[in-house]
């Protein structure tokens, strides 16, 4: 289910919307990405085989929450890790459009595991 950017791999992002996704493309473009299209997809998206490290950009709403709460107990048993995307205002979208995208890549730094800051956050340069 959703719309896959990429192949699949050992570390992905989902997020519940397609807008959601190309915001955080803007600060992660080689990383592989699932937009579920609602939070009710997120919560059901397909843990592709490589899969071990899940980074969710969920809505900041009861929705959001409820599918990120979801996410965790069916990839808990399947050893993949959830990693929080969560974001300022209401959306990682509109995180970019109000910070920037200088003020989002520290942001994300800040709450992704060092090892996958360095393999997929765009420098600046």
């Amino acid at each position: 289910h959703g719309v896959r950017f990429g192949p699949a791999a050992d570390v992905m992002a989902a997020g519940e919307g397609i807008e959601t996704l190309l915001s955080l493309r803007e600060v992660l473009p080689d990383m592989p990405m699932i937009a579920g299209l609602s939070a009710a997809h997120l919560a059901a998206i397909h843990f592709p085989e490589p899969l071990r490290r899940l980074y969710v950009a969920r809505d900041n709403d009861a929705a959001g929450s409820w599918a990120m709460k979801t996410l965790i107990e069916r990839a808990e048993p399947l050893g993949i890790a959830i990693v929080p995307l969560d974001p300022r205002l209401d959306d990682l979208n509109s995180d970019l459009v109000r910070t920037g995208r200088e003020e989002m890549a520290a942001r994300l730094r800040a709450l992704m595991l060092p090892l996958d800051a360095v393999r997929f956050l765009v420098r600046k340069t």
